[in-house]
Protein backbone atom coordinates (compact mmCIF):
# COMPACT_ATOMS: atom_id res chain seq x y z
CA UNK A 1 0.00 0.00 0.00
CA UNK A 2 1.13 3.68 -0.84
CA UNK A 3 1.70 5.57 2.02
CA UNK A 4 -0.79 8.25 2.80
CA UNK A 5 0.45 11.67 3.28
CA UNK A 6 0.36 12.52 6.58
CA UNK A 7 1.10 9.19 7.78
CA UNK A 8 4.33 8.72 6.43
CA UNK A 9 7.28 7.83 8.69
CA UNK A 10 8.15 10.45 10.98
CA UNK A 11 5.04 11.65 11.62
CA UNK A 12 3.26 11.51 15.08
CA UNK A 13 -0.88 10.92 14.28
CA UNK A 14 -3.83 12.00 16.92
CA UNK A 15 -7.59 10.45 15.80
CA UNK A 16 -10.22 13.05 16.40
CA UNK A 17 -13.50 12.16 17.12
CA UNK A 18 -16.00 15.00 15.98
CA UNK A 19 -19.01 15.00 18.04
CA UNK A 20 -20.47 11.58 18.63
CA UNK A 21 -22.76 12.40 21.20
CA UNK A 22 -26.25 11.26 21.71
CA UNK A 23 -27.91 14.87 21.34
CA UNK A 24 -26.97 14.62 17.55
CA UNK A 25 -26.53 10.09 16.95
CA UNK A 26 -28.75 8.85 19.10
CA UNK A 27 -32.41 8.65 17.03
CA UNK A 28 -34.25 9.58 19.93
CA UNK A 29 -32.48 12.59 21.08
CA UNK A 30 -31.49 14.03 18.46
CA UNK A 31 -31.31 17.53 17.29
CA UNK A 32 -30.49 17.13 13.33
CA UNK A 33 -32.25 14.05 12.03
CA UNK A 34 -30.80 14.23 8.69
CA UNK A 35 -27.49 13.66 10.37
CA UNK A 36 -27.72 11.09 12.35
CA UNK A 37 -29.72 8.68 9.77
CA UNK A 38 -26.82 9.18 7.53
CA UNK A 39 -24.47 8.55 10.27
CA UNK A 40 -26.83 5.22 11.03
CA UNK A 41 -26.91 4.40 7.49
CA UNK A 42 -23.12 4.57 6.81
CA UNK A 43 -22.07 2.46 9.87
CA UNK A 44 -19.55 5.31 10.70
CA UNK A 45 -19.51 4.37 14.60
CA UNK A 46 -18.20 0.98 14.09
CA UNK A 47 -15.36 2.40 11.98
CA UNK A 48 -14.57 4.62 14.02
CA UNK A 49 -14.22 2.32 17.25
CA UNK A 50 -11.91 0.40 14.84
CA UNK A 51 -9.63 3.16 14.34
CA UNK A 52 -9.82 4.52 18.06
CA UNK A 53 -8.61 0.69 19.06
CA UNK A 54 -5.77 0.66 16.51
CA UNK A 55 -4.48 4.48 17.31
CA UNK A 56 -4.91 3.07 21.20
CA UNK A 57 -2.52 -0.02 20.27
CA UNK A 58 -0.15 2.12 18.84
CA UNK A 59 0.01 4.39 21.73
CA UNK A 60 -1.51 7.41 19.85
CA UNK A 61 -3.75 9.89 21.16
CA UNK A 62 -7.34 9.49 20.51
CA UNK A 63 -8.96 12.86 21.00
CA UNK A 64 -12.41 13.28 21.77
CA UNK A 65 -14.34 16.59 20.65
CA UNK A 66 -17.50 17.19 22.32
CA UNK A 67 -20.57 19.92 22.81
CA UNK A 68 -20.83 20.72 26.54
CA UNK A 69 -23.40 23.81 27.06
CA UNK A 70 -23.88 25.11 30.23
CA UNK A 71 -27.39 25.08 31.51
CA UNK A 72 -27.76 28.70 31.11
CA UNK A 73 -26.21 29.08 28.15
CA UNK A 74 -24.16 31.98 29.53
CA UNK A 75 -21.17 32.68 26.71
CA UNK A 76 -22.70 30.86 24.27
CA UNK A 77 -23.53 33.55 21.54
CA UNK A 78 -26.53 32.73 19.24
CA UNK A 79 -24.55 33.79 15.97
CA UNK A 80 -26.06 31.15 13.60
CA UNK A 81 -29.47 28.78 13.22
CA UNK A 82 -28.00 25.98 14.44
CA UNK A 83 -27.16 27.51 17.61
CA UNK A 84 -29.83 29.28 17.99
CA UNK A 85 -31.47 26.24 17.69
CA UNK A 86 -30.18 24.17 20.04
CA UNK A 87 -30.38 26.76 23.10
CA UNK A 88 -34.28 27.70 21.98
CA UNK A 89 -34.51 23.79 22.90
CA UNK A 90 -31.97 23.41 25.32
CA UNK A 91 -29.75 20.99 23.63
CA UNK A 92 -26.20 19.44 24.21
CA UNK A 93 -26.06 20.54 28.07
CA UNK A 94 -23.06 19.26 29.93
CA UNK A 95 -24.30 16.17 31.80
CA UNK A 96 -27.81 15.75 30.30
CA UNK A 97 -28.03 12.24 28.21
CA UNK A 98 -27.61 14.74 24.99
CA UNK A 99 -23.95 15.41 25.77
CA UNK A 100 -23.28 11.62 26.68
CA UNK A 101 -21.06 9.86 23.94
CA UNK A 102 -22.56 7.30 21.90
CA UNK A 103 -21.98 4.13 23.35
CA UNK A 104 -20.42 2.68 20.60
CA UNK A 105 -17.09 5.21 21.13
CA UNK A 106 -17.28 6.37 24.45
CA UNK A 107 -14.14 7.43 25.47
CA UNK A 108 -11.86 4.94 27.25
CA UNK A 109 -9.57 6.28 30.15
CA UNK A 110 -6.53 7.12 28.07
CA UNK A 111 -8.72 9.04 25.80
CA UNK A 112 -8.58 12.69 25.95
CA UNK A 113 -11.83 14.50 25.96
CA UNK A 114 -12.19 18.63 24.55
CA UNK A 115 -15.18 20.05 25.54
CA UNK A 116 -16.75 23.42 24.04
CA UNK A 117 -19.55 25.55 25.04
CA UNK A 118 -20.01 27.92 21.93
CA UNK A 119 -19.41 28.01 18.60
CA UNK A 120 -19.39 25.62 15.36
CA UNK A 121 -15.42 23.66 15.08
CA UNK A 122 -13.43 22.24 17.41
CA UNK A 123 -10.75 24.79 17.83
CA UNK A 124 -13.08 27.68 19.15
CA UNK A 125 -12.82 27.82 23.16
CA UNK A 126 -11.39 24.08 23.51
CA UNK A 127 -7.23 23.43 24.55
CA UNK A 128 -7.03 20.77 20.88
CA UNK A 129 -4.46 22.88 19.83
CA UNK A 130 -2.35 23.21 23.48
CA UNK A 131 -2.86 19.33 23.80
CA UNK A 132 -1.66 18.51 19.71
CA UNK A 133 0.96 20.42 20.51
CA UNK A 134 2.21 18.98 24.03
CA UNK A 135 1.41 15.85 22.51
CA UNK A 136 4.23 16.44 19.67
CA UNK A 137 1.20 15.81 17.46
CA UNK A 138 1.60 17.22 13.93
CA UNK A 139 -1.31 15.09 11.51
CA UNK A 140 -4.71 15.15 12.84
CA UNK A 141 -7.26 11.95 11.96
CA UNK A 142 -10.45 13.34 11.62
CA UNK A 143 -13.80 10.92 12.16
CA UNK A 144 -17.34 11.35 12.66
CA UNK A 145 -19.70 14.53 11.95
CA UNK A 146 -20.79 16.28 10.51
CA UNK A 147 -18.44 16.76 7.02
CA UNK A 148 -20.19 19.74 5.46
CA UNK A 149 -19.83 21.83 9.45
CA UNK A 150 -17.52 20.49 12.07
CA UNK A 151 -15.40 18.62 9.82
CA UNK A 152 -14.61 21.20 7.63
CA UNK A 153 -14.01 23.86 9.86
CA UNK A 154 -12.04 21.67 11.99
CA UNK A 155 -9.81 20.23 9.23
CA UNK A 156 -9.59 24.29 8.17
CA UNK A 157 -8.52 25.18 11.16
CA UNK A 158 -5.93 22.42 11.50
CA UNK A 159 -4.39 23.43 8.24
CA UNK A 160 -4.33 27.02 9.32
CA UNK A 161 -2.50 25.71 12.69
CA UNK A 162 0.28 24.29 10.74
CA UNK A 163 -1.36 20.20 11.02
CA UNK A 164 -1.34 17.81 7.84
CA UNK A 165 -5.38 16.41 7.85
CA UNK A 166 -6.14 12.93 6.85
CA UNK A 167 -10.12 12.21 7.02
CA UNK A 168 -10.93 8.55 6.20
CA UNK A 169 -14.32 8.95 4.42
CA UNK A 170 -16.11 6.01 5.35
CA UNK A 171 -16.08 7.24 9.33
CA UNK A 172 -17.41 10.19 8.43
CA UNK A 173 -20.95 11.72 7.52
CA UNK A 174 -22.88 15.22 6.36
CA UNK A 175 -26.45 16.22 7.03
CA UNK A 176 -27.48 14.08 3.40
CA UNK A 177 -26.28 12.02 1.10
CA UNK A 178 -25.73 15.04 -1.23
CA UNK A 179 -24.48 17.44 1.17
CA UNK A 180 -21.61 14.31 2.53
CA UNK A 181 -20.81 13.82 -1.36
CA UNK A 182 -19.92 17.21 -2.24
CA UNK A 183 -17.80 17.61 0.38
CA UNK A 184 -15.87 15.15 0.10
CA UNK A 185 -15.44 15.50 -3.71
CA UNK A 186 -14.91 19.27 -3.63
CA UNK A 187 -14.15 20.67 -0.48
CA UNK A 188 -11.85 18.65 1.51
CA UNK A 189 -9.90 16.90 -0.79
CA UNK A 190 -8.81 20.57 -0.85
CA UNK A 191 -8.01 20.71 3.22
CA UNK A 192 -7.01 17.13 3.81
CA UNK A 193 -5.85 13.74 2.06
CA UNK A 194 -8.86 11.45 1.85
CA UNK A 195 -8.44 8.13 2.91
CA UNK A 196 -10.82 5.13 4.13
CA UNK A 197 -10.89 3.30 7.97
CA UNK A 198 -8.57 0.57 6.15
CA UNK A 199 -5.81 2.16 4.73
CA UNK A 200 -5.43 4.16 7.78
CA UNK A 201 -4.77 1.50 9.98
CA UNK A 202 -2.57 -0.39 7.53
CA UNK A 203 -0.61 3.14 7.51
CA UNK A 204 -0.97 3.43 11.12
CA UNK A 205 0.59 -0.33 11.80
CA UNK A 206 3.36 0.45 9.44
CA UNK A 207 4.75 3.35 11.39
CA UNK A 208 7.70 2.50 13.35
CA UNK A 209 7.16 1.60 17.08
Amino acid sequence: MASIRGLESGKRPALVISECQRGILDPELTLIGGLAQQAAERGILSRVAQLAAAFRSVDAPVVHIHIGHRADFAGCAVTSPLMGRSRREGKMVAGTPDAESMPEVAPHASDIVCSRRSGLAMWYGTDLDAMARNCHVNTLVMVGVSTNVALFGGSLGAVDRGYQVVIPEDATAGGSAETHRFMIENSLPLLATMSTTADVIAALAALPG
